[in-house]
């Protein structure tokens, strides 16, 4: 089956102009012709934010409850003690110097990077390399710790960073399409209640324009939020 055709047939299966709810957009999601790999989970949502202003911008982390069926690979820059309570945590590369200089040659090969507030100073001039792919470590996604060994566990338990676009959108990834329909859907309320607690003072109006599901290679279903917000 051509990808075109895949996707063509997974798009009858959902009613036109209909929003879900989050239950049976999962159901939907689980049940759609899927492709030789496990598709990621995602959901999208529209937020009614200016991302022109910086009191308006949502970014954070959270802990799913049932992780994001994906092995992390956790770098941590520190030495002495936090060094060694951040290898005793299972980080798979810890160091200082040799980390850093590995980076500016251009290693890139880690899904998280943790570092403690003294290594900021030399972590600043790869501000270029690793912010563009959200490595950064910053302390609104736990990632920038003097307590490095906690951020290890809590990436390797399954902890999702978030951001919003230029568009006032947040894509968050919810699990694996294998996961049971009831993983789907707890990793799912609790990334929505995430972002419903992420709400900025300074947003006015409607806040969850609109909210969607899609896996990797599927469309997007549309659930009703309604039921979710009174934003």
């Amino acid at each position: 089956m051509t990808k075109g055709k895949r996707y063509a047939g997974q798009l009858q299966q959902i009613e036109r102009g209909r929003k879900f709810t989050l239950e049976e957009a999962v159901e939907l999601i689980q049940s759609m012709a899927s492709v030789k790999f496990d598709e990621t989970v995602e959901l999208a949502f529209h937020l009614g934010i200016d991302p022109r202003q910086s009191d308006q911008a949502i970014r954070g982390a959270l802990v799913l409850p049932h992780g994001i069926g994906k092995e992390q690979r956790v770098v941590v820059v520190a030495t002495g003690d936090e060094a060694a309570a951040a290898s005793e945590a299972g980080a798979d590369v810890v160091g200082y110097e040799e980390v850093i200089d590995r980076i500016k040659g251009g290693w890139l090969d880690f899904d998280t990077l943790i570092a403690t507030p003294d290594a900021m100073k030399d972590l600043r001039s790869l501000g270029r390399v690793l912010g563009p792919r959200g490595l950064m470590p910053n302390p609104k996604t736990g990632t920038l710790t003097q307590t490095p060994a906690v951020a290890v566990g809590e990436a390797k338990a399954g902890r999702v960073e978030y951001r919003n676009d230029r568009g006032g959108c947040v894509h968050m990834p919810v699990g694996k399409r294998s996961f049971s329909r009831e993983a789907l859907i707890e990793n799912a309320e609790a990334a929505i209640q995430q972002i419903m607690r992420a709400k900025p003072a300074a947003a006015k109006g409607t806040y969850l324009i609109s909210l969607a599901m899609s896996s990797t290679m599927s469309p997007a279903v549309k659930i009703d939020t309604r039921t979710m917000t009174k934003a």
